[in-house]
């Protein structure tokens, strides 16, 4: 384990805001890097992207790197736009 795993983990431990703000923040991160590499796969620039989707550069860039408040609507616009299917999955924590 790195030493920031280390961190985060005994941070989370003494924290617990700390551990719902990071679970939260990771979750949003996730989206975006899956996002990216949709496109990427897709053999797509976010340029391309947005021409597809009749927006600008910075617009696909905010979508990627902030996903914490992208519409469900975006996000199936953004699939259709890389080639792919949207599926979302509803799961009761462990």
């Amino acid at each position: 384990m790195s030493d920031v795993e280390r961190y985060i983990d005994k941070r989370k431990q003494s924290d617990p805001e700390f551990a719902d703000d990071f679970e939260l923040g990771y979750e949003n991160f996730k989206i975006g890097v899956l996002l990216r590499q949709a496109r990427e796969a897709a053999g797509l620039t976010q340029e391309e992207v947005a021409r597809r989707l009749h927006t600008q550069k910075s617009a696909i860039s905010r979508i990627e790197n902030h996903a914490d408040d992208v519409r469900l609507s975006t996000l199936r616009r953004y699939a259709e736009a890389v080639g792919a299917d949207l599926h979302i999955k509803l799961a009761y924590p462990a």
